[in-house]
């Protein structure tokens, strides 16, 4: 794990963290292992797609910008419900962009957990798993438009060549929260 955090970093008391990453790169499996382990809210960020966006990638299109920019918006949305109400929370995004990092970030509450992978390793889980509508062939493209986070971005990164369970104790332990309680 590498975190691009200063070292003097502390996590918020009420995090609403966000998992973000290319698809494939577990952002559904950890978030329910970390639902799990804390008992908070989830949301699984591809439940807010309109049909549109969903139609556009089951056909094997890559989504835009504009695609994109309403679907982020409800997710800032469902953030900022949260993070007023002082509820800590749980979103998978993939948030490739830092724009649309930006969007998401709602205040310092926010934690963006980016779960780190090669475009091999990704593609091998890709291609041994079925998603409701995104199919293989645009995970290139998703790739192409990743933004690795930098620095002045506070992105806590966690390499997926480990566990799920592995995983999911340091990204609790970063967040001060006990790992020997979760599943």
């Amino acid at each position: 794990m590498s975190q691009n955090a200063e070292p003097t970093w502390t996590p918020p008391q009420h995090p609403v963290v966000v998992l973000m990453g290319v698809s494939g790169s577990g952002k559904s499996t950890i978030a329910l292992r970390l639902e799990e382990a804390t008992g908070w809210d989830f949301l699984e960020g591809d439940d807010l797609h309109p049909q549109a966006n969903v139609d556009k990638m089951a056909s094997g299109t890559p989504l835009t910008d504009e695609d994109r920019w309403p679907w982020l918006e409800a997710i800032a949305s469902w953030i900022r419900e949260h993070t007023a109400a002082g509820r800590a929370a749980i979103v998978t995004c993939s948030a490739l962009k830092r724009a649309y990092r930006d969007i998401l970030r709602v205040d310092d509450n926010v934690v963006f957990v980016f779960l780190h992978g090669s475009v091999n390793e990704i593609g091998t889980r890709v291609r041994h798993r079925k998603h409701q509508y995104m199919p293989p062939s645009l995970l290139d493209s998703q790739f192409q438009t990743l933004e690795s986070p930098a620095p002045d971005e506070h992105v806590v990164t966690v390499d997926v060549d480990r566990t799920p369970r592995e995983i999911t104790a340091t990204i609790l332990e970063t967040l001060h929260q006990d790992p020997e309680s979760q599943p």
